[in-house]
């Protein structure tokens, strides 16, 4: 990286944004570097060359992505097929392979249109997932056995989830112009290649990745669209319209808020509308089943129903899980009104999909990937997001264990439920911790490795360095945050030049 003079001397309008090292900033970035020569020197030359941070960053994720196919090789050349327990005492089980016969992409059925045999009428996934299912199997070639096809459909779509794994990296690299190295935490996350594969996630999670970038960029509609695509795909990117209401009530900035708003409506009802005007039923099977489906794998819940005489039923639990997720919208909604200083915009979101996964009924491995970009923007700490990592890592092979133990008979091979149950709240636990430290840096700024460095809010587009017009609490009084800034409490918004210092 080319040496430049400090934010503080130099307007960033002049000379491009200072580019932050993790290597020079961050203690456990600076050890790790060690691997590869050490940290950055004060002379490097970085961005003159081809190699530039979002290729680097790009030609690592894949390196990563490919790395997590290996893992799956004892699966690929049999376990998926022959002996049900060895696909998860190797760790390496995916739903793709599986549901290329179970939902009737061997015959050509096509999706929310056709019944399917068995227990599942319908496909139970969203409507641009199932698209994205059927175009893999198009793409599939329909000579050979079965088991050939459900190897060429699985290595298919590993294919496409590699490309949604390069958009997502590029964007958390391209989201925060002074900080393009925080996206290796993305790359480099070991939970996000293991679980790449497992299910159809990453698409999702690249559309929410690449609509938060359209809104740094200021480009509100954009966002919209791409966020109702990802909640076509998925229903939890929907959730980061909460927060983003909450920062836009609090600064003000309506217009934008609702063209955001307008732009998710239009674009999830131009993939789900059709659909649900010829093919309802079909259409609605994923609703149906999210809201019949018993406690399942990796929640809190199910610690408490297989340790209870009386479990509670389906309903109940719905109904305790709604308003837990309520309760943390409450909260979240005040700490983003009440805050010294105006929270940036990936730190709610954050919380709020943690909030969602830590109170939902069900956890299943491949959620991880919904948090791990996010987590990457809201709190780049190497130290914090490794304990996490680590025990997603831990629950990543805990639940394979816990189903090798089902599942393998009278040897009872793997993990028992009493050390399944560890291995779920130690997944809690690691959430809950990375949720504490992104709410200590909203409460107090001075700790946020992004503001620290002379951002206000890189991810929050015209909410950066906006002034606040709806402020609750002692934040409604002269601020007292870390910059010390006197007059208005708005003050340390105004006028600011976006990479400059506080």
């Amino acid at each position: 990286m080319c040496p430049m003079p400090s934010a503080e001397s130099t307007p960033a309008s002049v000379h491009g944004p200072d580019r932050v090292s993790p290597t020079r900033e961050d203690a456990v970035a600076a050890a790790g570097s060690e691997l590869i020569g050490g940290p950055l020197g004060r002379r490097a030359l970085l961005g003159r060359s081809w190699w530039t941070p979002v290729r680097v960053v790009a030609l690592v994720a894949i390196g990563m992505f490919v790395l997590g196919l290996v893992q799956k090789a004892p699966c690929y050349n049999g376990a998926w097929f022959f002996g049900a327990s060895s696909q998860y005492t190797h760790a390496c089980y995916s739903d793709i392979p599986h549901l290329y016969q179970g939902r009737g992409f061997v015959d050509g059925l096509v999706p929310y249109f056709d019944k399917l045999p068995g227990d599942m009428e319908y496909l139970e996934y969203p409507v641009l997932t199932g698209l994205f299912m059927e175009v893999a199997s198009w793409l599939t070639p329909g000579s050979g056995t079965v088991q050939d096809q459900e190897q060429w459909y699985w290595m298919v779509n590993a294919g496409m989830l590699m490309v949604c794994a390069v958009v997502i990296t590029a964007c958390v690299t391209r989201l925060h112009a002074r900080r393009p190295w925080d996206g290796l935490l993305v790359a480099l996350a070991p939970a996000f290649a293991l679980t790449a594969t497992v299910n159809w996630d990453l698409l999702a999670v690249a559309l929410m990745t690449a609509a938060i970038l359209m809104w740094s960029r200021g480009r509100a509609l954009a966002f919209g669209v791409l966020l109702g695509l990802a909640t076509a795909a998925k229903l939890y990117p929907f959730l980061v319209l909460g927060p983003l209401l909450v920062l836009c009530w609090r600064a003000g900035k309506w217009r934008d808020f609702g063209r955001a708003l307008g732009g998710a409506a239009g674009a999830w009802l131009v993939v789900n509308l059709p659909v649900m005007l010829f093919a309802f039923d079909g259409w609605s099977k994923f609703y149906t089943f999210s809201q019949e489906r018993g406690v399942d794998f990796g929640s809190f819940w199910l610690i408490i129903v297989q340790n209870s005489d009386a479990p509670p039923s389906t309903e109940t639990v719905n109904t305790f899980a709604t308003l837990l997720m309520l309760l943390c919208c409450g909260a979240i909604a005040a700490l983003a009104l009440t805050a010294p200083r105006r929270p940036r915009f990936v730190q709610l979101a954050f919380l709020i999909v943690a909030a969602f996964i830590l109170t939902n009924k069900v956890y299943s491995p491949q959620y991880v990937l919904w948090l791990v970009p996010l987590a990457a923007l809201a709190r780049p700490k190497w130290r914090d997001f490794l304990i996490w990592q680590v025990c997603e890592v831990a629950y990543f092979l805990g639940i394979w264990m816990y189903l090798a133990y089902t599942t393998s008979g009278d040897a009872h091979k793997g993990l028992p439920t009493d050390g399944y149950h560890w291995a779920i709240g130690v997944h809690l636990l690691g959430t809950l911790y990375l949720c504490v430290m992104v709410v200590r840096d909203i409460l107090m700024p001075d700790r946020d490795p992004v503001r620290r460095t002379g951002d206000d809010d890189p991810s929050g587009g015209v909410l950066d360095g906006a002034e606040d017009v709806f402020v609750l609490g002692p934040a409604a009084r002269p601020a007292q945050h870390a910059a010390h800034l006197e007059g208005p409490r708005v003050e340390w918004g105004a006028g600011r030049q976006p990479g400059g210092s506080l």
